[in-house]
């Protein structure tokens, strides 16, 4: 065990040491950790309520506050429910670095204002540095905003996707068409508890999903069809295990668990995958961010999947497995604590290379005007309002720039991974 440690120790070290020699990977990561500090500190950056103020000798924290108020635990003062924060009188205030909200009107800077003149404020210290768009929405404010969901879709889309690719690609890899085996009751009642774990999580509680999505409450709405779905399963294999027992069922059937998979991975493969999100995201009645999220990781797993079953094969093979098996452990015990553990170096390049996918899609999404509430900024609703004026270039460089950059750092985090990852790397090699 000592020495199995030591030796994970080692890889680890000298995977480490490839990656640092990588240094367009290594910026790479420094730079998606700004991004990510945007992300989740753009309340703070971009906020048409100050930071701090001290009213008629009351002080405020009006953006922490405002996260009390959206989670139920508190709630406004009479005098600051529509509270104009720009036009109030206060004896002390703090403003955030841009004084402005995604969604907040510039009613004297609309119809596309300049970043660098024609703007009518008050002070510099409300100017549109990024210009504004047609509603006059500051796009820096936007920009940020949008920083968030993009990285809020790539990244939750792309989890939903591993996880998907994952599962089925161990079972795949493992399994192969031979070695899964059942009754016939217990298959029977899985189908069963298949159909009516979607019917009773999904189909029947449609409305109360639609109704979830209006009150931002999707996610919640979600999990709770997820657990009847997971819920009606476990049910089918406890009753089918039951009537094995008490009717001594032995005949098994064989399930061709690969053959089943990769047909299934075929038949995405065969549908152009953008043109399969926008079928799927036009089916959608009230656009959510969580629907677009669910969509991109619903058609993203097949890579996953492919190479996860490529590395079970090879895995399956080994002493380790073997000596697992002739131990008597648990099938599920050995899937997924000794070989899978084994089997994840490719899928931690597909993910970051997923993740620029599942950005660029979204942005593809939101360009379109499918998916998204009309209510959300995203770079691709900022890009895309550069259509309806052409001489508004900033609308089409900052929010253009953004995406570039974006996909840009998360490929090359992947291709510092695939060259880390690979053992037959020259060390002796030129840095990137």
């Amino acid at each position: 065990m000592a020495r199995a440690k030591k030796t994970s120790g080692f890889w680890r070290s000298q995977v480490m040491e490839r990656f640092r020699s990588k240094r367009s990977a290594v910026w790479s990561l420094r730079l998606l950790y700004v991004f990510f500090a945007i992300a989740l500190l753009g309340d703070f950056l971009a906020n048409e309520k100050p930071l701090y103020c001290v009213i008629e000798g009351k002080t405020y924290f009006p953006v922490l506050h405002q996260y009390g108020v959206d989670l139920g635990l508190t709630e406004w003062s009479p005098e600051l429910v529509r509270a104009r924060w720009r036009e109030l009188d206060y004896e002390s205030v703090v403003f955030p670095p841009i004084p402005y909200s995604a969604t907040t009107r510039d009613i004297k800077n609309t119809h596309f204002a300049n970043p660098f003149r024609g703007q009518r404020v008050a002070s510099p210290r409300f100017w549109h540095w990024l210009g504004t768009d047609q509603l006059g929405r500051d796009v820096a404010a936007g920009l940020i905003a949008g920083t968030r969901i993009a990285l809020l879709v790539g990244l939750g889309a792309m989890a939903l996707a591993t996880l998907i690719g994952l599962f089925l690609g161990t079972l795949a890899g493992y399994w192969g068409d031979h070695g899964l085996k059942t009754s016939w009751i217990r298959l029977v009642l899985q189908v069963v508890g298949l159909y009516f774990g979607l019917f009773f999580g999904f189909i029947s509680r449609a409305y109360s999903i639609g109704e979830a999505n209006a009150a931002g409450g999707v996610p919640a709405a979600l999990f709770t069809g997820l657990i009847w779905l997971v819920g009606m399963l476990v049910l089918a294999n406890g009753l089918g295990f039951l009537i094995e027992r008490v009717f001594r069922l032995r005949k098994q059937v064989r399930i061709p668990v690969d053959l089943l998979v990769m047909r299934s991975v075929e038949v995405m493969e065969s549908i152009p995958g953008l043109l399969l999100i926008l079928a799927l995201a036009a089916l959608i009645r009230k656009p959510s961010i969580w629907y677009v999220m669910l969509i991109i990781g619903l058609v993203g797993w097949t890579s996953i999947a492919q190479f996860v079953r490529a590395e079970m094969l090879k895995v399956r093979r080994q002493t380790y497995i073997e000596a697992a098996q002739a131990l008597g452990l648990r099938a599920s015990r050995i899937m997924f604590r000794h070989a899978l553990p084994n089997a994840l170096s490719p899928v931690l390049i597909l993910i970051a290379f997923g993740v620029a996918r599942a950005i660029l899609s979204e942005a593809t999404l939101s360009f379109l005007g499918i998916g998204l509430g009309p209510e959300e900024v995203t770079w691709g609703k900022l890009l895309s309002e550069a259509r309806s004026n052409f001489n508004a270039w900033w609308l089409a460089v900052f929010p253009g720039v953004a995406i570039f950059f974006m996909v840009l750092l998360f490929n090359l985090l992947g291709e510092g991974l695939s060259d880390a990852l690979d053992p037959k790397r020259d060390e002796s090699g030129p840095n990137s």
